[in-house]
């Protein structure tokens, strides 16, 4: 059989860790930068993308055919794009990507940028997949336990950090203080992260009270604005890029952005682990495995919101596990392709914790979050009428007045 000129591609080897600088796109830019140190910290050189352009959409548009999948086209689009810039000794450099595994096209986005690179003259590129399911790997990034933990370490100090950001960046008498407070913080985090350094999560778990008290301090102007949720497929609902920086129109418009955090999607993984072996059988010893990463992040979780509710100003995250057992209520916990069941109980969840306006982010074409979010919106004000949710497609071609239009006519009928 002839062989593809696709097939072949270079791997990321253990002499490349000294000489390499690894890209990472970006997505969530707190948790991000935090994930950044603990890389660094096992002795990698990355480097956070943060190129945000039309000539990303467009770079994109010329790599991955736009029926394929909106933030696969963004993520590659501003790789290569990065390449492109000159900044980077394409003999250099790697890039890095997640995979989750699932029945999603995001699980192909590897082979897609190889393809890309290998197009657009970078083919001596390596690409090193950081995933949990084996589906690829490279010999000189390994994930051990440690580092595994301490991911999970920024994972929950980037919600925590973005939590408490969103109550108050809305209210602020002075504009701008907010951001600082979260750089300052993030500085301070960092620092005790730098290379080398033990991330110890008792001194992590202590800087709580300091946050909370330093966030709190911050003038307010103490008026009632509309809190509006943001749910949809993970890129989509957390990438600025992806979603036209949603969270800063919202502000504009004098909303409060309301945005569940990633530890959510994090366990939401780990649960379809353990349910897989109830529905379609499977080896005890994974299961275990996935109910002991399940119990230690709803630990992680509930100290976080046991520090918020003991100091008492800001509103802390539903526990995973009543987000969970909302699902009965609405959804089979069977349905877990894309986000499943955790897109359509996430808008259960913001309805049961009063933030009754939401914005449902899809990329457009997306036919799992299409079906537990479009397609749920009935079934969730079936029981609960006064939900004020819309759906807006993420697309290169969609028009973004278009789309803050409709998010304004949602806005208009929105309700404290």
């Amino acid at each position: 059989m002839q062989q593809n000129e696709f097939d072949s591609y270079p791997v990321f080897t253990e002499e490349m860790k000294k000489t390499h600088t690894i890209l990472l796109p970006m997505m969530l830019p707190i948790h991000f930068t935090l994930m950044k140190r603990i890389l660094n910290s096992f002795g990698y050189k990355t480097e956070l993308l943060e190129n945000d352009s039309r000539d990303v959409i467009n770079e994109g548009l010329k790599n991955v055919h736009n029926d394929t999948c909106y933030p696969a086209l963004l993520v590659i689009g501003q790789m290569i794009n990065a390449l492109k810039s000159g900044k980077y000794d394409p003999d250099k450099v790697a890039l890095m990507i997640t995979q989750t595994g699932g029945g999603c096209r995001a699980s192909n986005y590897i082979y897609l940028l190889r393809k890309a690179l290998k197009k657009s003259g970078f083919g001596q590129v390596p690409v090193i997949s950081l995933n949990f399911s084996g589906l690829d790997s490279s010999p000189g990034f390994k994930l051990t336990l440690p580092m595994i933990l301490r991911l999970v370490y920024a994972v929950v100090m980037g919600d925590f950090l973005m939590l408490i950001k969103n109550q108050c960046k809305p209210y602020e008498r002075n504009p701008g203080e907010t951001d600082a407070l979260v750089q300052r913080w993030l500085d301070i985090i960092l620092t005790s992260w730098s290379d080398g350094a033990l991330v110890s999560y008792k001194k992590m778990k202590a800087l709580y009270p300091r946050i909370l008290e330093d966030f709190a301090a911050i003038p307010k102007t103490g008026e009632k604005k509309v809190r509006v949720g943001i749910v949809g497929e993970i890129y989509v609902k957390y990438s600025p890029m992806g979603n036209n920086h949603l969270e800063d129109f919202l502000l504009s418009e004098g909303a409060e952005p309301v945005v569940p955090g990633l530890i959510d999607f994090c366990l939401y993984c780990i649960y379809n682990g353990i349910e897989d072996r109830k529905l379609y059988g499977g080896k005890m010893l994974t299961s275990r495995i996935n109910g002991i990463a399940y119990d230690y992040f709803v630990a992680k979780q509930r100290d976080m919101i046991e520090a918020i509710k003991r100091h008492g100003v800001f509103d802390p995250p539903m526990p995973f596990p009543e987000t969970n057992r909302l699902a009965s209520q609405y959804i089979s916990h069977g349905v877990k392709m894309g986000e499943g069941w955790l897109l359509t109980v996430e808008m259960a969840e913001l309805i049961h914790e009063g933030v009754r306006n939401i914005v449902c982010t899809q990329p457009f074409g997306c036919l799992p979050n299409h079906i537990v979010g479009k397609g749920m919106i009935n079934e969730i004000k079936q029981k609960h009428p006064d939900a004020n949710i819309v759906a807006i497609d993420y697309d290169p071609g969609a028009s973004e007045v278009n789309q803050q239009n409709r998010i304004k006519l949602m806005l208009a009928n929105a309700s404290f």
